[in-house]
């Protein structure tokens, strides 16, 4: 279905840089138009739902739980974050579990797709950290990850590269600006989409050289997956929590499941060092699904949950697309 053509060179204000907006000024920007992408923040983005995600890439592991719309999404974007950051790394998944959850573990392997079963030698061969460690394992091998902190300022980059124009410490609403205006406001948007709540998820850093991993490894647990996550400089980031509040900070029987739970994929994560403990709020609705909503020349993207990462380039191709053509996706958007 088509909507009226809007003009492909009109100049484009997006409210919100973390990492959905940051999308939509970055393809935008590319596609020739004059962005300008405001952010009521500093640089530094630590206020930001962004700055406490895990960026995990996952389409294939995240259908166990997520409708196939996130999958959908999912696998395109894995294509744009290849074209736009080749360096992205997409070294795969690895899903284990321990005896006791045998259960949930083949559960898992008949909800998803994409993986291939390793053996504990195959295992021991892909993760030499994890020899002994686990019987076997689902490895999805075009899987990636991002680490957000480092990810997101070279995405900026980007923006200003192609032309686009960042200001900081900017706090405006759609009100304050002409032409088309992109709102990515997350919970911020709530004044206007009252329906987003906030899903809490909880994340601890942990520093050791004793374990090496070359990609997130999910620990089936009996509440929720645990997520291992590499990142440099011998870090590793634990998340796994999805909690129905709205409070910060990690509760002390959050930490306790984390890294009991991390210890469990490997002795060594027990000596490891904590460096952060924190958390964020993830922006959803009811449905836990994403939205493009069409008000003219006023479009607000949100609704991203927990896979902000995941799918944010997909979003920002399908607002662009509206926008330069006029076409629709009835999953996506909704035209008021």
């Amino acid at each position: 279905m088509l909507q009226t053509t809007k003009r492909p060179d009109s100049p484009v204000s997006i409210i919100g840089a973390g990492i959905a907006g940051a999308w939509q000024a970055l393809l935008f920007a590319q596609a020739g138009h004059a962005v300008t992408l405001h952010e009521r923040g500093d640089a530094a983005m630590t206020d930001s739902t962004s700055h406490w995600a895990g960026g995990m890439l996952a389409p294939w592991c995240e259908a166990e739980v997520a409708e196939p719309i996130i999958s959908r999404l999912g696998q395109r974007s894995l294509d744009i974050w290849r074209r736009e950051l080749p360096d992205t790394p997409f070294n795969g998944s690895l899903v284990v579990a321990h005896p006791r959850e045998r259960n949930d573990f083949e559960r898992f392997a008949r909800m998803t797709e994409g993986h291939r079963r390793l053996d504990a030698a195959g295992l021991a061969e892909l993760e030499p950290s994890l020899e002994g460690r686990f019987r076997d394992a689902l490895f999805f091998p075009t899987e990636g990850h991002v680490e957000p902190r480092r990810v997101l300022p070279k995405l900026h980059e980007r923006i200003r590269a192609a032309g686009g124009t960042i200001k900081f410490d900017s706090d405006v609403s759609a009100k304050d600006l002409d032409g088309i205006v992109i709102d990515c406001r997350g919970l911020g948007a709530r004044d206007e989409q009252p329906e987003l709540r906030g899903v809490k998820g909880e994340m601890i850093l942990i520093e050791t050289g004793e374990v090496r991993l070359a990609r997130p490894v999910r620990l089936i647990h009996p509440r929720w997956p645990l997520y291992v996550i590499p990142r440099e400089d011998n870090l590793f980031m634990l998340g796994a929590t999805s909690i129905e509040a709205e409070d910060t900070g990690v509760s002390v029987r959050s930490a306790l499941e984390l890294l009991g739970a991390a210890y469990a994929v490997h002795p060594a994560f027990g000596e490891a060092r904590i460096v952060e403990f924190g958390s964020g709020l993830r922006p959803a609705f009811p449905d836990n699904l994403p939205r493009i909503g069409i008000r003219g020349e006023r479009i607000a993207v949100n609704g991203l949950y927990r896979h902000g990462f995941l799918i944010a380039p997909a979003l920002a191709e399908l607002t662009l697309q509206y926008v330069q053509r006029g076409q629709i996706d009835n999953e996506v958007m909704q035209c008021a």
